[in-house]
């Protein structure tokens, strides 16, 4: 077979993958759907002995071309030629989708081999099995990793393609406090389980709380008393101060779990609590684990609240098959449990808005324990949703379950016989296999035995390994045949006619029937177990059995194993019974301690590499000798080796002098024992091979060399270090421990960064309509980057030219806020409607009872966009503390449909809390909010204002409209309510976005009328009312580049704020009269006679305001008067002052002039000049 060259191809388009690989084509093999991962290494043995076969009668190189991409997963022959694939020139062997590959399989001991299985759509309860080989074995894992991600890409495709095929994972979802979590001793716990958790975390919390206080207490007396001593600050800290009481305790860390209490104790206990820095380490596994193995065993109840002051908000999701704990601070999930592992659900007695339940959570030593998991709603009526919520989902995963059961294997099915055997034989040495095949042959019937003993008698394999290999394949086609008409045992009772017997196995029809025998094989094994196990132990304390095949080391390991480990028969259960064992030969086989491989749990195994433990046919590497293996020749003949093996057998017999009787077999059994006689001396290799650059690969194959000294050759022995090389050792290992983590942190930064720029970049995923220029770019980072800007002034007329020559991307968010800071500046006065002054952190840490409107609403906005696409990805998750937060700020509001999209925009242009402080100047400053109150008598008003421009701007639209009924409310209501963000495009909303913050919310108005304006023509043209709203909703949207921005450039030439404001009046106006008109003259004589009455109170009150205010007037004149007196008496104080001031410096010039020396100026002393004075 000739090496065939190794080529990949791949295609540029990223969206697009596709490789090709030359290989050639081994073989393929029809086989059962429940074929296992421990079976597939045989059926690939199985393939390359057929395809030997085949090539020795027929020569052939299959050469083929393997062209793998997420579309499909093609295999043609390769001709050689580069060409492109032409359906009418080159047939397809086969071509699958690439989801259908079920299982991938890399030999081990031949690296250039793999094989993959997939499933036969074509066939039901089938799958195929192909082998191939690569010339490049280093190549091989490449192959199969791109396979991999195929059929990932694919299944992610037709999941998107078909989202109502499959359920949504994230079905249900509620946002709950997480309180905290405590170790509970069972999985079962009494309807008051949650309360006592709460009383224990509000223990917790005050424990904690005086513990601070007295470590507060303890650091300000050692400041006064001048510092605590070494040991003291040492223990302070590494370790909390704690009472003469818990230090007789082990120590228990805090580490991420720090104090947590009941919401309704927040007020209470907020100060003065020890806190951790962040709250998704509370789900650190890895450091919970170290801390609860301690106290678990010390049996300790570790109660592990969580940190008041940090944000407990999740979003408590109830999946198809699992629940998740997903926070919106970190965008991440925080736990995730199966329903497998939840085994109660319990709601407060006491706590009525309380709710829990108890999972299984697994330890670093391979157990278990149970934790229970107590969270807070809103109010009762949250918690009996989510209960029900939680019986529903576990309800129907259970029906689920049950009608996936039949693709299973119950423990009667023939196939899972077979896989229990390629498990419990996987990487054991040649003959150990065929000791074991010889074991489970004992299971099988008469004419079983026969058929098999006469299909090996016929192909007459040449080694053990060659006649494992023909066993086990012939073994598959019976049990294929048996699974056919196999009746699961939960499936026995519901069958109305009895099931027939089953091919070879002669199994009862009845399903008790089919227990009993089951029951009684058992018992029998066991026994016969037992007493091997008792007789075993007796031969090797006396130490009268040394046979020459035998190895003294695997006996004495064996020896010391027991002495530690429970019985074989104990830990692996009933095994069939061996044919050692009814020949009466018990010395040799039954004491030998690699006849008795220890079984693996009942179980699939997993899809990865598993490397064995130390187990009794598996021993330590360093214990192990290395020993030839026997292979029979082929010009030997079996009987006498058969003879030999007897003749040992019964010589060791005599030496025991056991009681076990010789079981007498069939004259079929016998002959096939004489054939299949195991060898002895052999042990199993050790098996040392590194699977890092493979990653996690399937089991190994049956076939494997005998390894003496490892895989690198003998062992060198190393001499020990001095002093001296350890320590510049242990510096170097430091140092480089050292360089590492700053590196990490580096690679960390750097990483963070670009994560930034990516998110960013997707966020900014739109087409701009008004080019931005590099000169007008300029003007606004100039305008951006002046000093203090939140206090300067810019000329509004500067700032229209610019906003109106376009807005850079890339600088949208700084300018939106720049704008928002401009405004502030132009009104100093507040708006009357100002929110509290909460901070934005604190919002989130409180829950909402508007979150149901908000969380379904999160898949609505903007679904096509990658930033908001991903269900409850970082996007819908930053979008939802936004919304959130608003509806705690205003609970007037509350929250509206359309604020998710307005929202949404201004999260696209700047991080999370900036948009919330926009969000919060748009609707208060810019008062958006008006429209989004509950009675939506503002929206009424606006539709009433955009009818009246229409009628005053475009009449003959205006009168179309009309004729056909269209009100504005049919296609305009979305425009206001969302900013024109539902429908159009994000380029067009963004500008619209520029001009609201500049000019306020008459922006929507002018952009409304300016676009029905210009569609004038084509909106005349459609002559009724499904055509005319099809037409504004759907087509009108889709405008070019050009349109739109001529568009925006009207809205700039626009003014229509007077015109809006008459409207409004003429609104309440035609309001009013319309009350009016409604009431008989008695009601009009008492509205008016209340309304003077009203009216004269008001003046009443108006002028005692104003009297009050003229005589603050004539008090404020008075003081101004009396002032300005003051003002000139000081004033004239000042002249006389300086003109002294003048006549004094005068003096003291003409005084040195009279006391000059000829030598210089002679300075006057104070006192001389006191006197001339």
């Amino acid at each position: 077979m000739e090496p065939l060259s190794f080529k990949v191809k791949k295609l540029q388009a990223p969206t697009d993958i596709s490789v090709d690989f030359s290989l050639q084509l081994v073989g393929s093999l029809p086989v059962h759907s429940l074929i296992t991962m421990p079976m597939l290494p045989w059926i690939v043995a199985e393939i390359r002995r057929l395809s030997m076969q085949s090539s020795m009668e027929e020569p052939s190189t299959s050469q083929i071309r393997l062209y793998v991409s997420p579309v499909s997963l093609r295999c043609e022959p390769d001709t050689g030629k580069s060409q492109q694939w032409d359906p009418l020139i080159c047939s397809s062997l086969f071509e699958y989708k690439p989801q259908h590959v079920l299982k991938l399989i890399h030999n081990s001991h031949d690296p250039s081999y793999f094989a993959c299985l997939i499933k036969d759509g074509a066939v039901n309860q089938q799958s195929i099995c192909y082998v191939f080989r690569a010339a490049d074995p280093t190549k091989v894992p490449e192959i199969i990793g791109s396979i991999r991600q195929a059929g990932k890409i694919a299944r992610q495709e037709e999941f998107q393609n078909n989202p109502s095929e499959v359920e949504d994972p994230f079905s249900k979802k509620f946002e709950v406090l997480f309180c905290g979590r405590v170790t509970v001793a069972h999985k079962n716990a009494p309807p008051a389980l949650i309360d006592e958790c709460i009383e224990k975390f509000n223990h917790v919390s005050c424990t904690k709380k005086l513990e601070f206080n007295s470590l507060s207490q303890q650091r300000e007396t050692a400041n006064n008393s001048g510092g605590l001593s070494f040991s003291d600050k040492l223990r302070s800290v590494f370790q909390p101060l704690v009472g003469e009481e818990e230090e007789k305790r082990p120590i228990r860390k805090s580490y991420s779990q720090p104090g947590l209490r009941s919401f309704s104790f927040k007020r209470d206990l907020q100060d003065g609590s020890c806190r951790s820095n962040s709250f998704a380490s509370s789900f650190d596994e890895t450091e919970t684990s170290l801390n609860l193995k301690r106290q678990l065993g010390y049996g300790h109840n570790v109660v592990q609240p969580t940190d008041i002051a940090g944000n407990r908000t999740m979003l408590f999701t109830i999946g198809q098959s699992a629940v998740y704990l997903i926070s919106p601070d970190t965008k991440k999930v925080a736990l995730e449990k199966s329903f497998k592992e939840i085994s109660f659900c319990s709601q407060g007695i006491r706590h009525v808005d309380h709710f829990g339940f108890i999972c299984r959570e697994s330890s670093g030593n391979g157990g278990c324990y149970f934790v229970c998991y107590v969270f807070q709603c809103t109010d009762e009526a949250l918690v009996d949703e989510i209960m029900m919520t939680l019986k529903q989902a576990f309800t129907v995963a259970a029906v689920q379950q049950t009608s996936k059961a039949q693709l299973q294997l119950c423990e009667g099915c023939p196939m899972q016989f077979l896989h229990k055997l390629c498990e419990k034989i996987e990487g054991l040495h040649p003959s150990k296999t065929k000791l074991e095949l010889q074991k489970h042959l004992t299971t099988l019937n008469n004419q079983e035995q026969a058929a098999l003993f006469e299909q090996v008698q016929k192909l007459r394999p040449r080694n053990d390994q060659k006649e494992n290999e023909l066993i086990i394949a012939i073994l598959r086609n019976m049990y294929e045949e048996k699974q056919k008409d196999h009746v699961h045992i939960g499936e026995a009772k519901q069958a109305s006619q009895p099931c027939g017997e089953t091919t070879g196995n002669e199994m009862p029809s009845s399903a008790s029937r089919f227990r009993l025998d089951m029951l009684k094989s058992k018992a029998k094994r066991s026994l016969t177990e037992s007493l091997e196990s008792i007789l075993s132990r007796g031969s090797k304390a006396r130490g009268s059995l040394e046979s020459s095949g035998s190895v003294d080391l695997d006996s004495s390991s064996t020896l010391g194993s027991t002495s530690k480990e429970p019985s074989l028969c104990e830990k692996e259960g009933p095994l069939p019974e061996t044919p050692a064992k009814t020949n009466g030969s018990v010395g040799d086989v039954s004491s030998d301690p690699v006849s008795h491989p220890i079984e693996q749990p009942d179980k699939l195994p997993q899809q990865g590499f598993r490397r064995r433990a130390n187990t009794l046919s598996h021993l330590p590497i360093e214990y192990q000798e290395s020993l030839e293996p026997v292979e029979t020749s082929p010009s030997v003949p079996q009987r006498k080796l058969m003879s030999d093996y007897e003749s040992k057998q019964s010589q060791l017999d005599v030496g025991n002098d056991t009681p076990v009787r010789t079981r007498r077999h069939s004259w079929r059994q016998q002959i096939f024992l004489r054939v299949a006689t195991p060898q002895k001396g052999c042990d199993s290799p050790s098996r040392h091979d590194d699977y890092s650059e493979l990653g996690d690969l399937p089991p190994r194959s049956p076939l494997e060399p005998v390894c003496e000294d490892g895989p690198f050759g003998p062992v060198k022995e190393d001499r020990k270090r001095t002093t001296r090389e350890l320590r510049e050792l242990w510096q170097k290992a430091i140092l480089q421990q050292i360089l590492l983590l700053r590196m990490e942190k580096e690679n960390q930064k750097l990483q963070a960064s670009e994560n930034n720029l990516l998110n960013r970049r997707l966020k900014l995923d739109y087409e701009e309509i008004t080019p931005c220029l590099k000169d007008v770019t300029l003007v606004w980072e100039k305008m951006l980057s002046t000093p203090g800007r939140s206090k300067t002034k810019i000329d509004m007329e500067t700032i229209h030219s610019a906003v109106g020559r376009g807005v850079p991307r890339h600088h949208r968010g700084e300018i939106w806020k720049f704008l928002a800071e401009q405004y502030h500046l132009k009104h100093q006065f507040p708006s009357k409607q100002q929110p509290k002054d909460t901070p934005y952190k604190e919002l989130l840490k409180q829950l909402t009872s508007q979150q149901h409107a908000i969380l379904i609403d999160l898949g609505r906005t903007f679904p096509t966009h990658p930033y908001f696409s991903a269900q409850l990805g970082a996007g819908q998750l930053s979008l939802y503390n936004i919304l959130k937060a608003y509806s705690l700020l205003d609970p007037e509001v509350g929250y509206c449909q359309g604020l998710s999209f307005v929202a949404g925009v201004l999260l696209l242009h700047m991080t999370e809390e900036d948009a919330f402080k926009m969000l919060k100047f748009l609707m208060f400053d810019m008062g958006l909010r008006k429209q989004y109150r509950p009675d939506m008598t503002i929206l009424q008003i606006q539709m009433y204002q955009l009818s009246r421009l229409l009628h005053d701007y475009h009449r003959d639209l205006y009168n179309h409209l009309e004729e056909h009924e269209i009100g504005p409310s049919l296609y305009a209501a979305p425009w206001f309510l969302t900013m024109f963000a539902s429908q159009f495009p994000l380029g067009f909303v963004a500008r619209v976005f520029d001009m609201l913050f500049l000019q306020g919310s008459e922006v929507i108005f002018k952009v409304a009328l300016s676009l029905l304006g210009s569609h004038k023509p084509l909106i005349l043209q459609h002559e009724n009312l499904e055509t005319i709203v099809d037409f504004i909703k759907n087509t009108l949207p889709n405008l070019g580049l050009v349109q739109m921005e001529k568009t925006i450039n009207q809205v700039f030439e626009m003014d229509i704020a007077k015109q809006l404001q008459a409207y409004e009046v003429e609104y309440h106006v035609l309001q009013d009269e319309l009350i009016d008109s409604s009431l008989n003259d008695n009601q009009r004589m008492d509205k008016l006679e209340k309304a003077n009455t009203s009216l004269r109170k008001q003046n009443f009150d108006l002028l005692e305001e104003l009297q009050v205010a003229n005589g603050k007037i004539q008090n404020l004149e008075a003081t101004v008067e009396f002032l300005l007196n003051n003002e000139s008496k000081l004033k004239q104080s000042i002249l006389t002052l300086e003109l002294e001031r003048k006549a004094l410096l005068q003096t003291v010039e003409d005084l040195r002039t009279q006391t000059g020396s000829p030598g210089g100026k002679h300075l006057l002393t104070r006192q001389e000049c006191m006197d001339a004075n």
